[in-house]
C-alpha cells in the first residue's frame, strides 16, 4: 500500500477564517438568536489576528509537516478510542444477508464453510496487494482513493482500556510474500474454538474446512464441558470490558486464551435458531445484539473487526468493529463474498483428507467469582440495550435513485433534505445532524462530516410545513433546489478535505498538546450542541441484495442509513426506546410522506414548466 501513501496528497489544513465563518453559518439557526450571539463573539475573539486560534492553527500546519496525516490519531481517538459506551448497536454497524434457507444444520456448515473459503481467497488478494484500486464515484469521479482501510479488515483487534481504547494491528507481510494464512476463531453455543485454516503444511480446502465445522458442532454439543459465556463481557461499556479482561489476565489460561482471540483472522458465530420471525428489522436487530444473552449475544467478540453470523435459521450478516475501516470498505469486501458465494460453486470433494486432520481446540476460560459476577452484569447490560433498541427497515417504493437524477439533483443530497423535513415534522425543529463523508482521496483518509442540517434545509422545510403562510409550487421548488445545491457544496466541502468538523477537532487537540486552557470556543454550549447529533445519517450503497444498519449515536437520536437502488431506497432507522421524544415508526412514516411530497412538488413543477415552454434550464448538479 505504499505506493497509494506517496501518490496520494496529504490531507490539507483548512483556512482558518474559513472554517470560522462556516461554523457560525451552520449553528446559527440550531440556538436561540441571544446564544448565537454570544458564540459569534466567542468565534470572533478566537480567530483575532495574533490571537489563540492563529498559534493553534500554526502547530496544525506544523503537525501536517510531520505526519502522513494530521487529523488520523485525533480522529480516530475521539470517534472510537475514547469511547465508553458499548460496541454492539452503540458503535458496530452490521450487514445483513439475504435471508438463507437452510434445511439443516449440515446445510448452515457448508454455507460456513464456502463462506470462510471466499475470506481465504479475499485475503489472499490483500496479502499479495492484487486488490484492484478504488476510484471515487459520484463527486469528481475517477481520482484514486488510499488503499489503506482494506488492510486492515483481518488485521485489526480492538483492545479495551480503562479510559482509553487500542487498536491493534498485526503486521501484514511484505507484498508477494506469501504467509501462513492463520486462525480463525469459530463461536458455537457460546463457546470458542481455533480453527486452523493450515495443518501439516497444508491449506484447508473447503471440505477440510466442513469437516472441523461439523466436529466443532458437536463438541459444542457436549453440555459437561460448556465453560462460561466469556464473549458477553466484550459486549459490555468499555471500561467494564477492561476491567473484567484484568481480572481474566491474572490467569495463565485466560492470558493464552485472549491471545490467541486477539491474533485471528475473523471470528465465525455459528448462531442457533431464535424463533423470532426473520423479518428485515428482526434480522437487522439480531445481527446488531444477537438477541441479547439468552439467544445468540454471547456467541460473539464484539472486539474483532469482523465476525461473520452464520444462523441454522438462516439469518447470517457480518459484524463489524468500526474503528478500523468505514462502510464502504466493508461493503466491497462483502460484496466480494457474497458473489462468491453465489458464482463460486461450492468446491466440497469426498474424502480428501477427513482422517488426518486435527481435533479443533476449544479455547479454555477459568473463571473467579469476581468474573461470574461481571458476567452477570453484562448480561444485564446487554438484556436491557436488547429491550432499549427500536428499529425499522423498510423499502420506500414509489421510486428510487433515477428519478432523483432526473430532476437534475444528486440522490444522496436529495434524501438528505428528505430526512431534514421528516425530522421537522416529527419535532419541529432542526438538529445537527451527521453524515459521513470519505476523504480517501488523502493518504490515510477516513472521513469528515458533512452537516446537513444547512439554513436552506430549514428554509426548504418551513416552506412545505408552514400553512398560516403558504407558499407556491415554485417557491417550494426553488427552496427545494437551493436546499440540494447547499448539501451538494458542502459535500463537495468535506471530501476535498476542507470540512470543518475535522478542523475544529484538530484545533481543540492541539490546545490541549501545548497543555493550554481549553479556549472557550470549546467550552461554549453552542459547540457542545453541534457535536450532539441528533440524527446521524448514512449512504451505504450495495450493488448485491444486502444492506447496512447502525444504532443511534446518543440517547435522544436517530440512526438513519439508507441505500439508494434505481427504482427503490431502502431505509434502516434506528433509535432507543427509553427515549419518549423518539419513535423509529414516526421517523419511518414522516421519512416516506417527505419523499412522497418531494417528488410531487417536482412533478407539478415539471407539468407547470411544460406548459410555460420550459421553465429556468436545469443546472447540471454532480
Amino acid at each position: 500500500f505504499f505506493f497509494c501513501l506517496q501518490v496520494l496528497p496529504k490531507l490539507p489544513v483548512p483556512d482558518l477564517q474559513q472554517t470560522l465563518d462556516i461554523y457560525l453559518r451552520y449553528v446559527r439557526h440550531l440556538v436561540p438568536e441571544a446564544q448565537f450571539q454570544n458564540t459569534r463573539t466567542i468565534v470572533e475573539k478566537f480567530g483575532r489576528p495574533g490571537g489563540v486560534g492563529e498559534i493553534l492553527q500554526k502547530n496544525l500546519l506544523e503537525r501536517r509537516e510531520k505526519t502522513q496525516n494530521w487529523v488520523y490519531d485525533y480522529w480516530l481517538e475521539d470517534m472510537y478510542l475514547n469511547n465508553r459506551l458499548a460496541l454492539p448497536v452503540n458503535s458496530s454497524p452490521v450487514l445483513v444477508f439475504p435471508q438463507q434457507n437452510f434445511r439443516s444444520r449440515d446445510d448452515s456448515l457448508r454455507y460456513a464453510a464456502h463462506l470462510i473459503t471466499g475470506v481465504m481467497a479475499y485475503k489472499d488478494m490483500l496479502d499479495t496487494r492484487s486488490l484492484p484500486q478504488d476510484y471515487a464515484r459520484g463527486q469528481q469521479a475517477g481520482t484514486e482513493l488510499c488503499m489503506e482501510q482494506y488492510y486492515h479488515l483481518f488485521t485489526s483487534y480492538r483492545r479495551p482500556g480503562l479510559k482509553q481504547d487500542s487498536l491493534i494491528t498485526q503486521s501484514s507481510p511484505a507484498a508477494n510474500k506469501t504467509q501462513e494464512p492463520g486462525h480463525i476463531i469459530v463461536a458455537c453455543k457460546n463457546q470458542f474454538f481455533v480453527l486452523n485454516l493450515m495443518e501439516k503444511s497444508r491449506r484447508l480446502n473447503e471440505s477440510d474446512l466442513l469437516t472441523q465445522l461439523v466436529k466443532i458442532s458437536k463438541m459444542a454439543e457436549n453440555a459437561e464441558e460448556r465453560l462460561p459465556p466469556i464473549g458477553l463481557l466484550t459486549s459490555d461499556g468499555r471500561t467494564e470490558w477492561a476491567q473484567a479482561r484484568d481480572a481474566l489476565l491474572k490467569d495463565a489460561v485466560n492470558r493464552e486464551s485472549l491471545g490467541v482471540i486477539e491474533q485471528c483472522v475473523c471470528v465465525v458465530c455459528l448462531d442457533e435458531p431464535t424463533g423470532i420471525q426473520p423479518t428485515d428489522s428482526n434480522r437487522a436487530m439480531l445481527m446488531l445484539h444477537g438477541g441479547g444473552h439468552d439467544k445468540n449475544g454471547a456467541n460473539r467478540w464484539y472486539d474483532k473487526s469482523m465476525q461473520f453470523v452464520v444462523g441454522a435459521d438462516g439469518v447470517c450478516g457480518v459484524v463489524c468493529e468500526h474503528s478500523p475501516f468505514e462502510g464502504i470498505v466493508l461493503v466491497q469486501c462483502t460484496e466480494y463474498l457474497l458473489k462468491f458465494l453465489t458464482s463460486s460453486p461450492s468446491k466440497l470433494s469426498r474424502g480428501s483428507s477427513v482422517t488426518e486432520l486435527p481435533t479443533p481446540r476449544r479455547l479454555a476460560w477459568r473463571c473467579s467469582p469476581q468474573v461470574q459476577g461481571m458476567l452477570a452484569s453484562s448480561a444485564e447490560h446487554l438484556h436491557r440495550l436488547v429491550k432499549n433498541l427500536d428499529m425499522e427497515v423498510f423499502t420506500f417504493g414509489a421510486y428510487g435513485k433515477e428519478f432523483i437524477k432526473k430532476q437534475k439533483m444528486s440522490p444522496d443530497a436529495y434524501v438528505q433534505v428528505a430526512l431534514q423535513l421528516a425530522f421537522y415534522r416529527c419535532n419541529g425543529r432542526v438538529v445537527s445532524t451527521y453524515e459521513s463523508a470519505s476523504t480517501r482521496r488523502f493518504r490515510e483518509g477516513r472521513v469528515d462530516n458533512i452537516r446537513s442540517a444547512t439554513p436552506e434545509a430549514l428554509s426548504f422545510v418551513k416552506a412545505m410545513t408552514d400553512e398560516r403562510a403558504p407558499l407556491q409550487d415554485l417557491e417550494k421548488m426553488e427552496r427545494l433546489r437551493r436546499a440540494v445545491d447547499a448539501q451538494t457544496n458542502y459535500t463537495k466541502l468535506a471530501i476535498t478535505g476542507l470540512g470543518i468538523d475535522n478542523h475544529l477537532l484538530g484545533l481543540r487537540e492541539i490546545a490541549k498538546e501545548l497543555k493550554m486552557e481549553s479556549p472557550e470556543i470549546f467550552t461554549d454550549k453552542t459547540y457542545h450542541l453541534s457535536n450532539q447529533f441528533i440524527l446521524s445519517t448514512s449512504q451505504v450503497p450495495t450493488t448485491v441484495d444486502m444492506f447496512c444498519c447502525y444504532g443511534p449515536v446518543v440517547p435522544n437520536g436517530y440512526g438513519a442509513c439508507y441505500n439508494p437502488q434505481s427504482e427503490h431506497i431502502l431505509f434502516c432507522v434506528s433509535s432507543f426506546r427509553e427515549c419518549s421524544a423518539t419513535s423509529s415508526l414516526e421517523m419511518m412514516k414522516a421519512l416516506e410522506l417527505a419523499l412522497v411530497d418531494m417528488r410531487d412538488l417536482c412533478n407539478k413543477c415539471n407539468s407547470a414548466s411544460v406548459e410555460k415552454g420550459g421553465a429556468r434550464p436545469a443546472t447540471p448538479r454532480m
